[in-house]
């Protein structure tokens, strides 16, 4: 692993070609073309979950070019060989997603399962899977606590802080004090859902509200946004990989 105090410095030369590929394919916030999934091979590969268009077409939203930049860095500063140049697109209900431990939901505030996809997300999650949903904030709350109480009904939403492993699980996050990157005011809380709700146990959803970790790394090579905010987003996603993989 690279020494730690280089990793803005790395950061910067790393996407800044990347960010140009995601320059070119979002100009004039056009959506992206939907790439071919990997062919499973064993390797890390970053899978997002795609839902119905009800109000929004936000579970797209930083395709592709966060998932190349995270891919990059995650090659660089780790010891897993992951698929950089690609990764996949499932519904919940896909059974592909069971071979994928990690699991990237944007946009939550308007997600809305179907029945197939609840039971796909729930079997998911039983089996293993790790879910991080990122990219929502206010009361777009509501519609996300719904949907994820009809795949757990039972299911306690904890508030988490920053002494919970997952904060330390590659990187020793040193601080939880981030905001919405287009509005400030709003600060991040961090959430989770335990198996069978037990504090003691695996953490099966992560929550980014009033959060959007994906921005941060998607733009990382334009200068949009400082650098230690930058960096602290692909902690936190690095961190959320690792705790995936191995929980």
């Amino acid at each position: 692993m690279r020494p730690l105090p280089v990793l803005g410095l790395l950061l910067a030369a790393l996407v800044a070609g990347s960010g140009e590929l995601g320059a070119q394919r979002r100009r004039g916030w056009g959506r992206p073309t939907v790439e071919p999934n990997v062919p499973y091979d064993g390797r890390f590969t970053f899978a997002r979950i795609r839902y119905a268009e009800i109000m929004s077409n936000g579970w797209e939203f930083d395709y592709p070019t966060m998932e190349r930049n995270l891919m990059t860095m995650i090659s660089e500063v780790t010891a897993l060989r992951p698929h950089v140049a690609g990764s996949n697109i499932h519904t919940l209900d896909d059974p592909e997603l069971l071979k994928y431990p990690v699991a990237y939901l944007s946009e939550p505030g308007y997600w809305i399962p179907s029945d197939a996809e609840v039971e796909g997300l729930r079997a998911y999650l039983a089996k293993g899977g790790f879910l991080i949903v990122d990219d929502f904030m206010l009361r777009e709350w509501v519609n996300f606590e719904r949907q994820i109480r009809r795949v757990l009904p039972e299911a306690r939403i904890v508030r988490l802080d920053i002494s919970h492993p997952i904060f330390n699980a590659f990187f020793k996050i040193q601080t939880l004090d981030m905001s919405y990157p287009h509005n400030p005011s709003l600060k991040a809380e961090f959430h989770g859902i335990y198996e069978n709700n037990d504090p003691g146990g695996r953490l099966m959803v992560v929550i980014n509200y009033n959060n959007d970790i994906g921005d941060y790394m998607e733009w990382s090579g334009e200068g949009w946004w400082a650098v230690n905010i930058t960096n602290e987003a692909y902690k936190l996603a690095m961190n959320y990989i690792m705790y995936g993989l191995t929980h």
